[in-house]
């Protein structure tokens, strides 16, 4: 853990002293100076002091990037120096703007999707651990409290429910807050999606009306698509009617307007954007493993590099859908689960490598945190949003991973027969059916997966200015 208080006393020291500062401040990362002298400021030696991650002038104003721990370092400054403290200010006040080129939309457009899901991860940790408890002291491990029990049925769903069936309220908020809308309108439009009614239609097959638009009922509990495109539609719309609406009127009409607006663009359009690519892409694997020979191949690919993505984008209910149906008509399933599993085994690959290439000792336990709520509880949500949507380059070995080990799974011929059936390590006795040779090469199969993805990530998973970014922590 850094030192706060010795990088602050360093700094002053590399800076000329306390008679050389006239106000310090900070932004999220930097700790800002207002200096009588600037050449007095040894930017070199500040460089090189532990805990600094890079020091620059923009402007007439000293730069020195700390991390995330910079509001304790500025505490200690202001303490020791006496200097005047100013205002936080935003972190890219003195950056030049930037052309909007596909490269920096698609950058922007990650870094909302890993701002929002960031903010989650205690959230999602303790779900995750909710269910790995039960597990662990249930049938499926130890055996010291049934499936019956009272305890393990609220580890096991009713905990597990409140924080995974909700996903789209909680990410509202964080999607709202990391775009600066109103969080409690993002948690509103994240409401709006898993409204009882609208679920109950949607498990009816029925059809609900949107200013008398008629549209099928869908469940979108724990997707993450149509809130995050929903988001920013309600920050434009918020930003709008603050602007035109008098301000005797905004606290009442201002949140109503933005969610009239909000409402028919969410359900009617973004919300079931994610269903109907499910369909599409359900379409186009099915059509294409219909093949046969490389065309089952290319599909098992694909579900095993892609599948939790789809998950996140709540496409994959179709696909699952109709794998389900081959199980239940034929009794076993040549290729869709047994990819999937691969992919899971994948996130796995990525939480175990994280946690051997992480330096700082928080992040690490969160890494292993994560590996244990996949393996032993069958949750890879906190793996999934709290690495892998987080650290970008981590994905990579999720994809190739997932990829490869279900292409193996395909060639070695491996078979899935359980409709249903364990997500964590007892996953292997879904393939008991096929006999010891099938256990043995589905085991092969997920270990190749876990084995290419732990890998990757340990390797290229993190760049040099992360991993200081976390021990700056």
């Amino acid at each position: 853990m850094a030192d706060n208080k010795k990088i602050a006393q360093d700094v002053l020291e590399a800076v000329g002293g306390a008679t050389n500062v006239t106000t310090a401040t900070n932004c999220m990362t930097r700790l800002r100076l207002t200096l009588k002298n600037n050449d007095a400021a040894d930017l070199e030696s500040i460089k090189k002091i532990k805990g600094v991650l890079g020091a620059q002038f923009a402007g007439s104003q000293l730069q020195v990037i700390i991390g995330q721990n910079v509001p304790k370092v500025l505490d200690e400054f202001v303490a020791m120096s006496g200097v005047t403290r100013g205002a936080a200010v935003e972190e890219n006040l003195d950056a030049p703007k930037e052309k909007l080129t596909p490269a920096v939309i698609g950058n922007r457009i990650l870094d909302y999707l890993s701002g929002s899901m960031t903010q989650l991860i205690p959230l999602i940790m303790a779900g995750g651990l909710f269910r790995t408890f039960a597990v662990i002291l249930g049938p499926q491990m130890l055996n010291l409290i049934s499936e019956t029990d009272p305890t393990y049925t609220f580890f096991y769903t009713t905990l597990y429910e409140a924080t995974f069936y909700f996903l789209p309220i909680y990410l509202g908020y964080a999607a709202a807050k990391k775009l600066g809308a109103s969080p409690v309108l993002g948690m509103l439009t994240g409401g709006l999606l898993i409204a009882p009614s609208l679920v109950t239609s949607a498990s009816e097959g029925g059809i609900v009306s949107v200013y008398g638009i008629q549209i099928a009922a869908a469940n979108y509990s724990q997707t993450v698509l149509p809130v995050v495109l929903s988001v920013p539609v309600l920050y434009f719309a918020e930003k709008f009617f603050k602007k035109v609406m008098p301000d005797v009127l905004s606290t009442v009409f201002t949140p109503f307007c933005t969610m009239i607006v909000v409402v028919p663009v969410s359900l009617i359009v973004l919300a079931p954007i994610g269903n109907e690519l499910g369909n599409l892409v359900a379409n186009a694997l099915f059509g294409l493993a219909d093949l046969g020979g490389i065309g089952v191949l290319v599909v098992m690919a694909i579900l095993g590099g892609f599948w939790q993505l789809f998950v996140v984008a709540g496409m994959h209910m179709p696909i699952g859908l109709l794998a389900q149906v081959q199980i239940i008509a034929a009794g076993y399933d040549p290729f869709v689960f047994v990819s999937t599993n691969c992919a899971m085994t994948a996130v796995w690959g990525c939480a175990f490598g994280a946690f051997l290439r992480m330096r700082n000792k928080e992040e690490k336990g969160l890494a292993l945190g994560y590996v244990i709520s996949a393996i032993a509880g069958g949750v890879t949500e906190p793996a999934l949003f709290g690495l892998i949507m987080r650290y970008r380059k981590t994905m990579i070995g999720m994809i190739v991973g997932g990829a490869i080990g279900a292409v193996v799974s395909g060639i070695l011929g491996v078979t899935y027969y359980l409709a249903g059936g364990a997500s964590n390590f007892m996953v292997i006795l879904n393939y008991f059916q096929g006999g010891q040779t099938n256990i043995i090469l589905a085991a092969i199969g997920m270990a190749v997966s876990f084995i290419i993805a732990a890998v990757i990530v340990y390797l290229t998973g993190f760049s040099e200015k992360e991993l200081d970014e976390m021990d700056a922590e």
